[in-house]
């Protein structure tokens, strides 16, 4: 999208929040980045107001812009019905106008988890994430989300290879190197698809989680699926924005195994097969997240992803260190990365 189209957009939101806002627009101003095509706008009211049937005044409200060609504003809407039925504090939808891509919602803040997370405050802010975790899976059922099935989940890792080892390293895989991601690819889909099934917000991480009273506030939710129930807890703990010890990530772990367990979600009886999910499960999201890196700088420009990279392939590297079915694949990263390499556990 042009600048100018961009700016023919901002005009027509504009002209758009006139007609649905509970108080006249003070300003606008961007709020958010974001890694699609969706744009964000903080509307400043010209003076606090009742938010429809919402008990609470605001000041400040969320439009967001979704061009209909590239996104669709209807999946956003149910899921933040989905999260609220669920007891988790997602935005409001107050308008929205689906054909030509607006929606205006309540605000949660400025603030995310990333810009709070300190040795202090992670105890307190994951325990509340998790909690909230807990609450939106339970509240899971089949026919409410897509399914996060082999060919979707298939498609992602098909990213790492696409995008990350063809564009981003600029390799072409030998036959030999073709058929050792293949074979890992097939490993890591039966682990994933073997996997009991809840909803999965599928990006549930410090740059989504807001902090709000209640905490957390979700957002960019509107990818969620119905799949594997370690997905969003690898999402959170093996974060591609902010590192934790592995001590520090299996505690977190087992803390909400623990009240996975006590609320009857469809968790592994046992700790270390709970774990082992959990890695082979974020195996399959640091490639995808790699490929998708590499996408959104070669394609769409955005090199600030390139900056995280690193961070995501230690996670990668140390979880197929572990695993003997895995070494093909580790040693297919050294080759491509061109790296000593690593020891693999006969696990």
């Amino acid at each position: 999208m042009t600048g100018a189209q961009r700016d023919v957009r901002l005009n027509a939101l504009t002209a758009w929040l006139g007609s649905v806002l509970p108080a006249p627009m003070a300003s606008i101003a961007p709020a958010s980045s974001d890694a699609s095509f969706r744009r964000y706008f903080r509307v400043t009211l010209s003076e606090p107001s009742v938010v429809r049937d919402r008990a609470e005044r605001a000041s400040t409200l969320i439009a967001m812009d979704a061009p209909p060609s590239q996104e669709d504003c209807r999946p956003y809407v149910a899921v933040a019905k989905l999260l609220a039925s669920a007891g988790v504090h997602a935005p409001a939808i107050l308008a929205a106008d689906f054909e030509r891509g607006f929606l205006l919602t309540t605000d949660l803040g400025t603030r995310m988890y990333l810009d709070a997370l300190d040795d202090e405050s992670a105890p307190r802010l994951y325990r509340e994430a998790c909690a909230a975790l807990v609450r939106w899976q339970l509240a899971s059922r089949e026919d409410a989300l897509p399914p996060y099935d082999q060919a979707l989940l298939r498609r992602e890792l098909d990213l790492f290879r696409d995008w990350y080892v063809a564009k981003h390293l600029g390799v072409t895989l030998s036959e030999r190197q073709r058929a050792a991601l293949e074979a890992a690819f097939e490993l890591i889909l039966a682990n994933n698809l073997a996997q009991p099934r809840v909803f999965v917000h599928r990006d549930y991480h410090s740059r989504n989680l807001m902090l709000t009273e209640p905490n957390p506030g979700v957002v960019d939710f509107q990818d969620a699926v119905f799949g594997p129930v370690t997905y969003d807890l690898v999402s959170l703990l093996r974060d591609a924005y902010i590192e934790w010890d592995e001590e520090r990530q299996l505690d977190w772990a087992a803390r909400y195994w623990e009240q996975a367990r006590a609320a009857c979600l469809p968790v592994a009886p046992d700790f270390a097969a709970f774990w082992r999910d959990f890695e082979w499960m974020g195996v399959q999201r640091q490639l995808k997240v790699l490929g998708i890196f590499a996408r959104l700088y070669y394609r769409d420009g955005k090199a600030a992803y390139l900056d995280d990279m690193p961070r995501v392939l230690a996670y990668l590297r140390g979880a197929c260190a572990r695993y003997g079915a895995l070494a093909p694949l580790a040693s297919l990263i050294d080759e491509l990365e061109d790296r000593a390499p690593i020891g693999v556990a006969a696990l």
